[in-house]
């Protein structure tokens, strides 16, 4: 007994039968059908994409122009011949058909050599279709290999996978390897438009646009996504965008963007109270984490973006909320917030209740906003905020867009504090270049040696150093430079990290200046001299003598 086609489900019952029928592959069916009508069919061909965009379907439809009883030229469209109707069945007596998932050893491959070494009965060629090719084992690779490289005129081969890397390379290099691209969101949004209308269904365009934001590119999944969204529907009701949230566990993006607006102005009771709601609404915790990882990239790129490039994901007026905001707020504090939310969404699984996971993964984001934004509206960035006492200087806290603060500071004027420092004399230090020769006079090597390589100096004032540094800078040079300096000078220091890249390193201006006097002697006489009597001479390196005069 046939099944009825309108019992099946939408991915089946919608299935491409005919080149035209394919979406979002121009570029491949005319490439393919070019090499049909120039007779030059390649001995195999290999499709690679995500689940969903063809790949199978795609290798039914090759097989059907190459054998279909009408020609290339007048392939069927409507009213199949015997030949196309038997390869949509999956029941041609010339079309071997295997599944790599769960026939994957050399036993199944010795099948196929035995299918190919007879001439086809019915059609011009006999087809094999290999799909998810990449769980075939190495050996059964192996024993395809000559066939597939020299194999009779009348056979094909055809192979689908959606992990190209786990083909071997030795039989990517003898198929035409077509790569399947995702559907563009427009496409498939009519695409899909145009089923539910054939399906009498009364789902809105946002409703829609939902599905389309989930499927991510697959059609199969978007179509999947539909039937259950039919099957939700109501009597003559339409199914809007808040009903298809329900349905598929998504959440009105409206709310994430203002729940990022409120931690934005550190309003940390408004912030929360809409997770819950959220959360209340039945959204995984992991769903609304990558939610608002998807919303950082919106701020931080959202004036290279349009509507469409966000995969629906957003309607007008979110993407124009989002835009209005994001002037507000600079990207080196959305660079923090993606690396917080990357690093809780590796925590939340070490929690048996994940909600309250994000609970304080919101805390710990309004305690990095200060409740005091700057004329700008940029809000200041502190690390921790600790009581200060003693009369600690509170300029700790420093303004992320200009520098990092470093709390180590903080701790160790507190430890100075117990310690019996015996400080000889006060002496005043000046500039940068009197702090390397202290460093010199007391034998500090190791601090000597991070402030000449390491250390890029934007300004020096008085009890204040403001620095830049490279990834080589030891974890304790603030912490030793303070105590030293605090030591020499018995007078407090701060040292402050800045994101303004500073003067050069003392050994970059010193190699600087031995690259600029070198290139100064070869322009003089008595190297031209040299060069004249000792063409392989080169000029690497100078060394002063420091008692011989100029």
């Amino acid at each position: 007994m046939m099944m009825n086609k309108n019992s099946k489900v939408l991915a089946l019952k919608y299935r491409p039968q005919i080149f035209e029928d394919l979406i979002g592959q121009d570029v491949i069916v005319e490439t393919i059908s070019n090499s049909i009508k120039d007779n030059k069919v390649p001995n195999a061909y290999l499709f690679t994409g995500i689940r969903g965009v063809g790949k199978t379907t795609t290798a039914r439809i090759v097989a059907k122009a190459l054998n279909c009883k009408n020609g290339f030229e007048n392939l069927c469209k409507e009213n199949f011949c015997e030949n196309c109707e038997a390869i949509s069945n999956s029941s041609h007596i010339d079309i071997f058909e295997m599944d790599a998932a769960s026939q994957s050893s050399v036993e199944n491959t010795r099948e196929l050599i035995e299918f190919s070494r007879y001439a086809p009965t019915s059609s011009k060629y006999k087809i094999f279709i290999l799909d998810e090719c990449h769980m075939l084992s190495k050996q059964a690779w192996a024993s395809l290999l000559k066939t597939l490289e020299e194999p009779p005129e009348y056979l094909k081969f055809i192979f689908a996978t959606t992990e190209i890397k786990k083909v071997p390379i030795t039989i990517v290099s003898r198929c035409q390897r077509f790569d399947l691209p995702r559907i563009k969101s427009s496409e498939l949004f009519n695409y899909i438009k145009k089923i539910k209308d054939k399906e009498n269904g009364k789902i809105s365009d946002e409703a829609l646009k939902l599905i389309i934001k989930i499927s991510e590119g697959s059609v199969r999944d978007a179509l999947s996504l539909l039937d259950r969204a039919l099957l939700s529907l109501e009597k003559n009701k339409e199914l809007d965008l808040s009903a298809a949230q329900k349905i598929f566990g998504y959440f009105d993006k409206s709310q994430l963007i203002d729940l990022f607006n409120f931690i934005l102005e550190g309003k940390e009771n408004q912030a929360i109270n809409i997770y819950r709601k959220i959360y209340d609404q039945g959204v995984d915790p992991k769903i609304f984490i990558n939610d608002f990882l998807e919303l950082i990239y919106y701020f931080n790129n959202i004036n290279s973006l349009s509507l469409e490039s966000t995969n629906f994901s957003l309607n007008d007026e979110e993407f124009l909320k989002i835009k209005e905001i994001s002037n507000r707020v600079d990207s080196n504090v959305l660079i923090l917030f993606w690396q917080f939310t990357i690093k809780t969404l590796d925590e939340l699984d070490l929690v048996s209740n994940q909600n309250l996971s994000i609970e304080m993964f919101l805390r710990r984001l309004m305690y990095l906003i200060s409740k005091n934004s700057n004329k700008d509206g940029i809000e200041e960035i502190e690390f921790s905020k600790p009581k200060v006492k003693n009369n600690v200087q509170s300029n700790l806290k420093i303004d992320s867009v200009d520098q990092i603060k470093n709390v180590s500071q903080e701790k160790e004027v507190k430890i100075e504090n117990h310690l019996d420092v015996k400080v000889d004399k006060k002496r005043s230090i000046d500039s940068f270049s009197e702090l390397l020769e202290i460093c010199t006079q007391n034998k500090e090597v190791k601090l000597r040696y991070e402030l000449e390589k390491n250390v890029n100096l934007v300004s020096f004032e008085k009890n204040r150093i403001e620095i830049s540094f490279n990834d080589n800078l030891d974890k304790n040079f603030v912490k030793d430079l303070s105590l030293k300096l605090f030591e020499w000078t018995n007078e407090r220091w701060i040292i402050s990290f800045s994101k303004t890249k500073g003067e050069k390193s003392v050994k970059e201006q010193e190699q600087y200046k031995k690259i600029e006097l070198i290139k100064k002697i070869k322009k003089s006489k008595i190297y031209e001299l040299m060069i004249e009597k000792f063409p392989d001479v080169k000029l690497v390196d100078i060394i002063s003598k420091k008692n011989e005069k100029d």
